[in-house]
């Protein structure tokens, strides 16, 4: 099945393009696993949940006792003896939260130390990021912020394709040229990009340009159908129409890529 991980800098639309292939893949008939990865967490609400719903949703850096029992340790403690290779293969059938047959997880950010601090918390998100990618039996959505630290040699040959997303303007492309680079130093085979917020045909010019030798995969308008969506606190597949056949076009470049898995 389909491993792929969405990245690009902040505000560029990666939730908005994993929610949408995650409904896409769904209606397929496909286990779709969609984790929500980065710090800014807001995909519950691109994939339908009810605010209400979102809110009973615990990140899994903020499960203490959880965290604990796995790695032997409390959450906040650095320096100490914990367990590096925690169990995590129930995680995805115990905490998921599914919505139209999208089981999501919301992985939460490590309080103290920052992000590649070796702690107990960040020792399981890593283990269970892993694990996830590494199963075989579903499609894994990895929304991640704009970056690749939630990936590591160990898993970059699981991930099928690394999808950049990017608006028209430098600083999205020179996070793109970065991302890329990181990609490469530890051996993601296939990173594409998708532009987004895309208003018209000089628009695409400049991101096709922009991005040098990455295939550009498709590209999502600027769409005010999406903006009102998220005041009404409704899923970004609800809003249907273009944003929607953007997507399908989107999704039909990449499964001829890195082909469809069964």
């Amino acid at each position: 099945m389909f491993k792929i991980a969405i990245t690009g800098k902040g505000g560029v639309g990666k939730t908005t393009l994993a929610s949408l292939l995650s409904h896409l893949y769904a209606q397929e008939g496909y286990t779709v696993i969609a984790i929500d990865a980065d710090p800014d967490a807001n995909l519950a609400s691109a994939l339908g949940f009810t605010p209400e719903e979102a809110e009973q949703i615990t990140p899994i850096a903020e499960m203490d006792e959880l965290i604990e029992e796995r790695t032997g340790a409390k959450p906040g403690s650095f320096g100490g003896m914990f367990r590096m290779n925690p169990r995590v293969d129930d995680i995805p059938e115990r905490f998921a939260a599914t919505h139209d047959n999208i089981h999501l997880l919301i992985m939460g950010t490590v309080r103290k130390g920052g992000s590649g601090c070796v702690c107990p918390e960040n020792v399981l998100l890593k283990t269970l990021v892993t694990h996830l990618l590494l199963r075989p039996k579903e499609v894994i959505i990895l929304d991640m912020e704009a970056g690749i630290e939630h990936l590591g040699r160990a898993t970059a040959q699981a991930v099928d394709a690394l999808i950049v997303v990017v608006e028209p303007g430098k600083r999205s492309f020179q996070t793109a040229g970065v991302i890329e680079g990181l990609a490469k130093d530890i051996g993601i085979p296939h990173v594409y990009v998708v532009g987004s917020k895309v208003r018209n045909e000089s628009d695409r010019a400049l991101i096709a340009n922009g991005v040098g030798d990455l295939t550009v995969l498709g590209y999502l308008s600027y769409n005010p159908a999406i903006i009102d969506s998220d005041i009404r606190g409704a899923g970004v597949f609800e809003a249907g129409g273009q944003v929607v056949e953007e997507a399908r076009i989107i999704q039909a470049a990449l499964d001829e890529r890195i082909g469809k898995k069964t």
